[in-house]
């Protein structure tokens, strides 16, 4: 296949990988179950009806030895498959969608928010890994440089602009009142552990399976843009409305970028943990004021 031909392709194939992650405004902004479960089908049907219709790909023998005439063969390199892979995107999004994503505090929903969202990330990894055998989706926890001047100077960056916009954000906006009164320590210390967890998920599903899969088949541009829609559509029903997509649009394609530039989990993991710091400091402080008298608002 021609580069001319793997390009025209390629921006075939992003129809259905859009129309995949349109399920997920469906799914958690719109709220019309129906309507992800459409999209969610078309799509990955369209992904095979691409594939059907272009020239295949042949796998490639993975061989070892001097001689190509005495090598051993240990494995085979297999094409990515477009339609597996939006397949195993849709399967983390209905599996999250089976539970609403309203923030509660409560034992049954910290349980219903653990094995839904801990669903969404494994089962499509165990999918890959021992159905399709492909190991398409894997989690990078750390680079093999050490973080540098930027990295570093990057996390001061988050404390900064956190500690400056997000007050502003949630308290002129009134959204802090999406997430339940936290006035007790039980309470706080509940809130703590639910926004420090759901951090380190969003890294897991939105980077280390939506956009790695995307990023199979697409630029990384493109497979950037793609699983903004999805992570900022989660964002949206978890309590960042209003105008939170001002932020929240800006803060998954950075994500995205930087794990492209580092192959790192701990770093963007780090990032998100920084930023959902500050996010709890302010969901304390806009229920409890004069408790954490430390923003400027």
């Amino acid at each position: 296949m021609t580069s001319a031909q793997r390009t025209q392709t390629d921006w075939i194939g992003a129809v259905p990988a859009l129309v995949v992650c349109a399920a997920a405004p469906a799914f958690f902004v719109a709220q019309i179950v129906w309507l992800g479960w459409s999209l969610l089908a078309l799509g990955v049907f369209g992904a095979w009806l691409v594939e059907r219709r272009r020239p295949g790909t042949p796998d490639r023998t993975v061989s070892v030895g001097a001689r190509r005439e005495t090598a051993r063969a240990i494995g085979v390199a297999r094409t990515p498959s477009l339609t597996r892979d939006l397949a195993l995107i849709a399967l983390g999004m209905l599996i999250v969608s089976v539970i609403p994503l309203a923030a509660e505090l409560d034992n049954l929903a910290m349980l219903r928010f653990t094995l839904a969202l801990g669903g969404a990330v494994a089962v499509p990894y165990a999918v890959s890994r021992f159905v399709y055998r492909d190991r398409a989706i894997s989690f990078p926890w750390r680079a093999r440089r050490r973080w540098g001047r930027l990295q570093w100077g990057w996390l001061v960056a988050v404390l900064v602009l956190g500690w400056l916009i997000l007050p502003f954000y949630f308290i002129s906006s009134g959204v802090y009142q999406n997430w339940p009164v936290v006035d007790t320590p039980d309470l706080i210390a509940r809130l703590f552990v639910g926004v420090g967890a759901v951090g380190i998920w969003d890294e897991l599903f939105f980077i280390c399976t939506v956009f790695a899969l995307l990023r199979r088949h697409f630029p990384d541009a493109l497979a950037n843009v793609l699983q903004m829609i999805v992570f900022v559509s989660f964002l949206w029903e978890l309590g960042y409305r209003e105008w939170g997509p001002l932020l929240t649009i800006p803060f998954a394609l950075l994500q995205g970028f930087i794990f492209v530039r580092t192959h790192s989990l701990a770093y963007v993991v780090t990032v998100h943990l920084l930023f959902d710091a500050v996010v709890f400091a302010v969901l304390v402080h806009a229920h409890n004021p004069g408790l954490l008298p430390i923003f400027l608002l």
